[in-house]
């Protein structure tokens, strides 16, 4: 029974490790300076498959191909800015983590507070809406004393 126990759990073990391994990619890079960039780039470009991780961090057929596009790119010579700016012509600037200020990046930029505002003013006018229609006209005489004869009666029955 010991023995079953043991291979079930070495099993299951493997069972949940195995997919948790990541494949690690071996560059070669000719000198120190451009395996810092590549670093930096596959950290500032986003992952267009997963969309919250960098493309360093993704494990998605397109984020090796881009991985491996940023790796020829940087072996060729080129800047970091003309790596964003040839991914950005391709993809869009969705592929950058922080998109830069244009006017198309605005609603990428305002959009959350706009909304926070949109939410605030909408409770608001609902609040003032609600305190406006749950306020009672004022009681006529008759209507005070049938209350009052109510109350008193309820005084009258309730047990002390």
């Amino acid at each position: 029974m010991k023995k079953i126990i043991q291979i079930i759990v070495i099993g299951l073990w493997a069972g949940f490790s195995i997919p948790l391994a990541n494949a690690v990619e071996i560059r070669d890079f000719s000198n120190p300076q451009q395996q810092e960039r590549y670093e930096n780039l596959i950290q500032k470009l986003r992952c267009l498959v997963c969309q919250n991780q960098s493309l360093g961090d993704s494990d998605a057929d397109l984020a090796r191909d881009l991985r491996n596009e940023v790796y020829g790119r940087i072996q060729s010579g080129e800047s970091e800015e003309e790596t964003i700016r040839f991914l950005t012509d391709r993809y869009g600037d969705f592929v950058l983590y922080d998109p830069p200020m244009k006017g198309i990046t605005v609603l990428l930029w305002a959009g959350p507070l706009l909304l926070f505002l949109c939410g605030g003013f909408l409770a608001l006018r609902h609040l003032r809406s609600h305190r406006v229609n749950s306020s009672h006209p004022p009681l006529d005489p008759e209507e005070k004393n049938r209350l009052e004869t109510l109350r008193n009666q309820l005084r009258q029955d309730s047990p002390d």
